[in-house]
């Protein structure tokens, strides 16, 4: 399957060609537990102007025939939204030199093929090209053990994160709010946050 597939990038005010695209994508891959996100096209496309909006925002994607079908996004933390940068500035980390990762996403069927760690190679070779950062993050949702909605076959990333060398930092917690399947109002979700020192 891979030999069908092509790969583009992007960086700050190019991504504005395809949010679109990444929002449509965001709300399929999200829609799905652990997120169960009920996402509009009209909060995505406004959401995803802060990638736009930053200079040195970076957007990995994949197309199959034309047909955006995984994405991954990064961003420098100085540059993300105040819930994002909050707990990390009350820690007493210097935000300058972090760079957050948002979205790994890819619809169902093109799981399984390496792509998952591309998503990390390249967001992490976005963020050595500066010189100046010294730390990835990203963050995921905690929906505790025994969510009803859990499926029986769900499997968490935390095993593949950790291979790629990222520690759950619980210290590190952010409220974040979305609407939940099916619901008409956002609720507060917590966030935690993995960490990894960034090598040059």
């Amino acid at each position: 399957m891979t030999d069908q597939l092509t790969f583009a990038s992007y960086k700050g005010v190019e991504i504005a060609a395809v949010v679109e695209s990444l929002g449509e994508l965001r709300i399929a891959v999200f829609h799905d537990y652990p997120y169960l996100y009920e996402g509009s096209l009209e909060y995505e496309k406004e959401y995803l102007q802060i990638y736009v909006q930053s200079e040195r925002a970076f957007l990995f994607s994949v197309f199959d025939e034309g047909k955006m079908v995984g994405a991954t996004t990064c961003i420098p933390l100085s540059d993300e939204a105040a819930e994002v940068r909050k707990p990390f500035e009350e820690a007493g980390f210097d935000i300058s030199t972090v760079f957050y990762f948002g979205e790994s996403i890819l619809l169902p069927q093109y799981r399984g093929l390496g792509l998952g760690h591309r998503f990390f190679d390249e967001r992490e070779a976005h963020a050595r090209s500066f010189e100046t950062y010294k730390l990835t993050c990203f963050c995921s949702v905690d929906r505790g053990e025994n969510h009803s909605a859990k499926p029986s076959n769900y499997r968490p990333n935390d095993a593949f994160w950790t291979k790629r060398g990222y520690e759950k930092e619980p210290a590190l917690q952010s409220i974040m709010e979305w609407p939940d399947i099916g619901a008409t109002s956002a609720s507060a979700k917590n966030m935690i946050f993995w960490l990894k020192p960034l090598d040059h």
